[in-house]
């Protein structure tokens, strides 16, 4: 298949930087998740990967090849994007067959490789069909299956779910997982939900501001952020990061003290993090008390907001926790699970 090489990349349109020397190696067969907020240069990225977009300084390489000056239509990549780009007037069969005519493959081999893709996303019995006859979720199935029938080295996916439903999201990340991992095709997909990242990637990039603030497998992004942006980004809800004074081995915040942490360390403001599955309610003392702002039964668990020096604090609780609002929570942290940060850089401190 294909292994994509980004070497110090850079993207500029006159003074705006969209993505600043991006240093990246995509492995044969991995399936990479570029994440991170709007505007943060994930999308440019897959762009420049794709030949839609001339890097202003670096290399894209693809198997061993610089193919910067290569049109996008001899890069041998398909792209899926969040619109279908289906043709209205043809058939689903003619859509996903379209790829095969456009690069001259034997009109012989149309048929079997159409119903063979279609088959794959189990879209078999809806050829005849035209898009409009077909539900969202059909039809980014047949996008699918139009990018499936060319047999490309690489994938691109440029947030192709956001247009789904909830419950449909889901079952297609499944779809898409057990996919790729039939056809071991290199994907390189973009998204900004961070549930989709952690249920679909070997490896995530995350972006933010045209650098990569982290890469790693999702375990690892996980529970080693290397600094706030990746700890606040990842997780829902995400790690609570509270301002606070690390001194003498003891972080100490409006309502909160942890001792036990970094004795070595000196003085210095910090942020402490802290998951919300990581915080227990539990009786005084504890490490942390403050009243509760709101109670949101989840089903499975119950998220408790707890409102301290005018930012909230959002801990797991079990399904059946209740509290009046308004009355004092204590918290106790697992100290085992806890993290550090600088205050100015947001450096993870080690």
């Amino acid at each position: 298949m294909a292994e994509i090489e980004l070497r110090n990349v850079r993207k500029q349109w006159g003074a705006v930087v969209g993505v600043n020397d991006v240093n990246l190696t995509i492995t044969d067969e991995e399936f990479l998740v570029l994440l991170g907020p709007s505007g943060c240069g994930k999308t440019t990225t897959m762009r420049m990967i794709a030949g839609l977009e001339d890097p202003s300084a670096g290399d894209v390489v693809i198997d061993g090849e610089v193919v910067n000056e290569v049109d996008a239509r001899d890069r041998d990549v398909a792209m899926v994007f969040q619109s279908y780009a289906l043709y209205p007037n043809m058939t689903i069969y003619e859509n996903i067959r379209f790829p095969l005519r456009m690069r001259d493959v034997p009109k012989a081999r149309h048929a079997e490789l159409v119903q063979r893709a279609a088959e794959m996303v189990e879209l078999g019995d809806y050829l005849h069909r035209k898009p409009g006859a077909l539900s969202g979720g059909q039809r980014q199935r047949a996008a699918l299956a139009r990018a499936i029938v060319r047999q490309p080295h690489v994938f691109l996916m440029d947030e192709p779910l956001s247009n789904l439903d909830a419950k449909l999201r889901t079952a297609m990340r499944v779809q898409l997982k057990h996919l790729q991992r039939q056809l071991k095709i290199t994907t390189v997909y973009v998204t900004h939900d961070q549930v989709e990242a952690m249920t679909l990637a070997d490896r995530i990039v995350i972006m933010d501001g045209g650098e990569i603030q982290q890469i790693g497998t999702p375990d690892e992004i996980y529970t080693d952020p290397a600094n706030t942006f990746v700890a606040g980004f990842i997780g829902s809800p995400p790690m609570n990061l509270i301002g606070g004074r690390l001194e003498g081995g003891s972080f100490t915040a409006p309502g909160i003290r942890v001792d036990g942490l970094g004795e070595n360390a000196g003085a210095r403001n910090a942020i402490l993090g802290v998951r919300p599955e990581d915080c227990h309610v539990v009786g005084a003392p504890a490490h942390f008390n403050a009243k509760i702002f709101a109670i949101e039964p989840m089903g499975d668990q119950t998220v408790v907001s707890l409102s301290t020096d005018g930012h909230l604090v959002e801990v797991r609780a079990a399904r059946d926790y209740r509290a009046p609002l308004d009355s004092m929570a204590h918290i106790s942290f697992d100290l085992d699970r806890l993290y550090l940060f600088d205050e100015t850089s947001g450096e993870r401190l080690r």
